[in-house]
């Protein structure tokens, strides 16, 4: 579909696109200049499996901090790309600071119009199929292939990315040893475009049941301002996170303010420690928060969420 007409149809409200925006859609397809340090690689790769194919940037810090060192997937949102991502969460910063290696799967727009996960499609929310069963493969390459530490990989997205990033949590909680989902929504709320729009105005509707495992340990970023995705879906995330854990656990919430702007963080924990932390940010709307404006869908005021996530995954 020519691109002129899918900015037609999303106008219309006939595609569930999460980043419908004046400045979204100007960058389109723009790819911000992603700085390289010394001795650290940014590559280029494609992976392909009986799914797809999916081309993916891979960032490989100069040194290590562990001989097995740590893997983050990162999805972006819609209208976003690799390199946009990678530069409005500033991760590879950290992935040279902290010695991680993080890898940006990329969903081309022959696979969504405007390059969305389709986590609201019932075909890719499976384990061994669609999308879910690309970003998998794709890991467990790496993991193999960079000799990593297969119990320190974890997932985490924006928007689409962050739906995305939970469907990985339930479907391969087995890989992911934790998610992150900023501005992102549940497994199962969408089944199609017309329950994705649904699910997007916090009006989802139960589309099927949850497959009956346990989940990865979830951290949550949302805007309580987010006009795209209504905070609602970061509270369902937390409901199916929180019946999720094992055991007796308990839970405590915490005002704060950062870098300009207030929030909530609440903690849940259980014996084997914290298992949900959830973040609320008032202020914040549809974007990543603490993220660097040469990046798309950031906002560069409140709590470092990438930091916040690394401190989450890696325990430090």
């Amino acid at each position: 579909m020519p691109l002129a007409e899918s900015l037609a149809r999303l106008r219309r409200g006939e595609l569930p696109n999460l980043d419908l925006t004046p400045q979204a859609l100007a960058k389109l397809g723009k790819r911000p200049v992603v700085h390289v340090p010394e001795g650290a690689s940014y590559l280029s790769r494609s992976f392909a499996c009986h799914a797809g194919t999916r081309p993916y940037k891979v960032y490989v810090p100069s040194r290590m901090r562990a001989a097995k060192a740590p893997l983050i997937i990162l999805l972006h949102g819609c209208t976003q790309n690799s390199d946009d991502f990678a530069v409005g969460t500033g991760m590879n910063g950290l992935a040279e600071e902290h010695g991680f290696v993080v890898a940006y799967p990329e969903q081309p727009i022959t696979a969504n119009q405007l390059g969305c996960w389709n986590w609201f499609n019932e075909s890719h929310q499976l384990r061994d199929l669609g999308e879910p069963s690309i970003i998998a493969g794709l890991t467990r390459s790496l993991i193999s292939e960079m000799n990593l530490d297969h119990q320190r990989v974890f997932v985490a997205g924006l928007s689409a990315g962050g739906a995305m990033a939970d469907v990985m949590s339930v479907t391969y909680p087995d890989l992911f040893a934790a998610a992150g989902i900023h501005s992102g929504l549940a497994y199962g709320v969408a089944r199609d475009q017309a329950s994705a729009f649904m699910a997007m105005s916090g009006k989802a509707q139960d589309c099927g049941p949850r497959p009956k495992r346990d989940r990865t340990r979830t951290i949550i970023f949302h805007g309580a301002s987010d006009t795209k995705v209504h905070p609602k879906n970061a509270e369902r995330i937390v409901l199916e996170a929180r019946a999720a854990i094992s055991g007796s656990y308990e839970e405590t919430t915490r005002p704060g303010t950062s870098n300009g702007l207030q929030y909530h963080r609440t903690l849940v924990t259980n014996a084997r420690g914290v298992q949900l932390e959830y973040w609320v940010v008032d202020g914040l709307g549809h974007a990543w928060c603490g993220g660097s404006l040469e990046g798309s869908h950031t906002e560069q005021r409140g709590p470092d969420a990438s930091r916040e996530m690394l401190r989450f995954f890696l325990g430090f």
